[in-house]
């Protein structure tokens, strides 16, 4: 029995670059699976899923919001995801616990900036996903370029499995190039759609249409191709049975199209949900590792398996405390049970356990395998731990998120509210990983820092509305880095030895230069026992406590290799705190006279403008020391420039644009990479940066 209902429950996420119409799509679902009964929109701050008051005022998501319907007898889990490059954590965590995916695209601005951040962040959890052609209504709205874009831009495989249906030059319904008949929305009908045979007019273009259809879906079934070569007729029901396996083992696309503002194709999107997308028993099962013994394991989605759940979201909300979001994977958990924190060894007592509509919530007594929920009541829960049981533990992979790449000094406008603030930065810190709080000890100054100038805008003003706390925010700063450019050894020493227990470690290091973007990594090539394995971890620590401010403008340090390569000990005197001292000398020393260099973080930039303004803004992007990747037609008399700036340059940019392009352009951005800032311009970026 339980088999059965999980082969009928779908996780999906709704995904798309800012105002393409996930969260109006996302409304119209709802309303016609019944879960609201008044249609709220974006505009007017009503929509269900946009419930935090920055949200409603400014027409974007900016957190993920979780919900769930009923569509066929199936059970559908939703998470509406934000488009804005700066709450990008919200896609990632969303999609490393979702089993399918809901791409929304406009007809107008096809693969967008953000859709191409997305659709990384698909590929790289393999999530089966199919695609809806948006805002059919809009002034050069084209459903079949932006299919070409899909398969250019990204090497996907789309297929069209429905066509647009115009009527007196406005949009009116959707053929079904499946069961050949047009979806019309009516809203007199049971579920605002009717379905009705294809008039005369479309029959010629329809069939031109299936016939595509089957020669893509022929690339991956030889069923299929067999009877398509034959001649032979092929029923609906095998065309979705080939379709649901291609696009769930082969990555096949299925294309969808309407506009979901006028209700139009919204039913036959809920009917590919169901037909293409994966249940919990279609994707592979989880793996993790043995946190007692560091080997593999799987755990299949079943009541009967051990538990496995991951925490992707952590939320507080008035009068009821921290909120865990969870996939669980298999077992179950039950109210008022103890949960096993796999990452910090530790146990919990799960007090609450909700299925969540959005900010509202329904009491649950347990949550099950394949399914996702939210628990109330555990204090050792950070986002990406796993919950597991304590006699057979299992360790998820973690969630990887970005390092945050602006930063701002913040000071509470009342002295008396410096605690109070600090609490509450906390408290955020632990909802956001993108998010850092950190107070400079020698400046007694609190710097916040987050992945773009709306993030941190956010923060504020959750601030001062969630918290009560009114603050002065100072100008942004760029977080830079350094690094080493050259290979270099060094050794670090720290003896004291005054009678009694002293203290006495030596360490030499070898510092290497990595390839940006590779971190930091730590070896040990200790020959003849001259630092004992014992101390091993000691210096690692002492180097990574280094790492943290370097030694040309005190940033962190990035993108380097440290080798132990020996040193020496005292059988009485050494110990670990002694050995970190000395290899944090040792790095330090290294870091000197390695030819250290500042790195900057690079931002991706977007902008779409028309033509008469392409040379301006060329321009300007190469004034700010932008590097101009590429430049392709977007639509129109429109063209896209893609360009290489860095992050300090960008400051007040759409104001720039804004003024230059009357208007009429605009522009997104996302990191890029670090890269090494010009010797001519170092000093001045740390003054800047100071």
């Amino acid at each position: 029995m339980f088999e059965q209902e999980l082969r009928k429950a779908r996780n999906i996420g709704i995904v798309a670059h800012i105002d393409a119409g996930k969260t109006t799509t996302t409304e119209r679902i709802l309303f016609h699976t019944g879960k609201v009964h008044k249609l709220g929109t974006v505009d007017s701050g009503t929509a269900t899923m946009d419930w935090m008051e920055q949200e409603q005022e400014r027409g974007i998501t900016i957190t993920s919001a979780a919900t769930y319907c009923g569509w066929r007898g199936h059970s559908i889990n939703i998470i509406d995801t934000p488009g804005h490059v700066d709450f990008t954590v919200e896609v990632e965590r969303s999609m490393r616990v979702l089993d399918g995916l809901v791409v929304v695209f406009c007809a107008v601005g096809g693969v967008q900036p953000q859709t191409e951040t997305v659709w990384r962040q698909a590929n790289k959890y393999r999530i089966p996903r199919i695609i809806f052609v948006n805002k059919l209504d809009r002034s050069g709205a084209d459903y079949f370029r932006c299919i070409e874009q899909v398969e250019t831009k990204f090497g996907a495989a789309p297929v069209a499995v429905a066509i647009p249906y115009y009527k007196e030059g406005a949009p009116a319904g959707v053929v079904d190039l499946v069961t050949m008949e047009l979806e019309v929305s009516d809203p007199d009908a049971k579920f605002g759609a009717r379905r009705m045979p294809l008039p005369e007019e479309l029959v010629e273009s329809a069939n031109e249409w299936r016939v595509k259809m089957l020669e893509r879906l022929s690339d991956f079934d030889d069923g299929i191709a067999e009877k398509f070569l034959e001649d032979e007729e092929i029923t609906s029901e095998q065309i979705y049975c080939a379709m649901r396996r291609a696009t769930i083992e082969d990555g096949l696309m299925p294309v969808m199209c309407g506009t979901s503002a006028k209700d139009i194709g919204v039913q036959l999107l809920l009917n590919a949900v169901v037909d293409y997308l994966p249940s919990p028993l279609d994707v592979p099962p989880v793996e993790g590792i043995d946190s007692k013994t560091g080997q593999k394991m799987t755990r299949r989605p079943s009541v009967d398996e051990p538990l496995a759940a991951l925490a992707f979201k952590i939320a507080k909300e008035p009068h009821v405390g921290h909120i865990t979001y969870l996939r669980v994977y298999s077992g179950t958990i039950r109210k008022n049970s103890k949960v096993f924190n796999a990452n910090s060894c530790k146990k919990d007592r799960v007090t609450r356990i909700l299925r969540m509509h959005a900010n509202r919530r329904e009491e649950l007594e347990e949550l099950t395998a394949g399914s996702i929920g939210a628990v109330v009541g555990l204090k050792t829960v950070d986002t990406g731990d796993t919950l597991t049981t304590e006699t057979e533990p299992i360790l998820l992979e973690n969630i990887t998120f970005p390092e945050p790449v602006i930063s701002v000094a913040i000071e509470p406008e009342s002295k008396g509210d410096y605690q109070k603030m600090t609490g509450a930065l906390h408290e955020l810190v632990k909802e956001d990983p993108t998010f850092r709080s950190e107070t400079n000890g020698d400046l007694e100054q609190t710097v916040i820092s987050g992945m773009g100038e709306l993030h941190l805008e956010i923060i504020v003003d959750r601030l001062k509305r969630e918290f009560n706390v009114l603050t002065t925010v100072g100008k942004p700063k760029v977080a830079f880095k350094e690094t080493i450019t050259r290979e270099i050894e060094a050794e670090g020493s720290y003896v004291k030895q005054s009678g009694g227990s002293g203290h006495f470690a030596k360490v030499r290091l070898r510092l290497e230069p990595l390839e940006p973007g590779s971190g930091f990594e730590f070896e040990e090539q200790v020959k003849g026992g001259e630092v004992p394995q014992e101390y091993f971890a000691a210096v690692r620590r002492g180097v990574e406590e280094a790492m943290k401010a370097g030694v040309v403008g005190q940033y962190p340090v990035i993108d380097v290799k440290a080798i132990l390569l020996g040193g020496a000990f005292h059988e009485v005197d050494s110990n670990e705190q002694a050995f970190r001292i000395a290899a944090s000398m040792a790095f330090r020393d290294a870091m000197k006279r390695g030819r250290p260099v500042l790195k900057e973080p690079i931002m991706n930039v977007k902008i779409t403008m028309p033509d008469e303004y392409v040379g301006g803004v060329m321009q300007d992007i190469s004034s700010r020391r932008g590097r101009i990747a590429e430049m392709e037609l977007a639509t129109g008399n429109f063209r896209e420039l893609s360009a290489n700036v860095p992050l300090s340059e960008m400051f007040g940019y759409s104001t720039v644009l804004r003024n230059n392009t009357q208007g009429r352009a605009g522009f997104s951005m996302e990191f890029h990479s670090y890269q090494q800032v010009p010797e001519s311009l170092s000093e001045m970026m740390i003054k800047k940066g100071a």
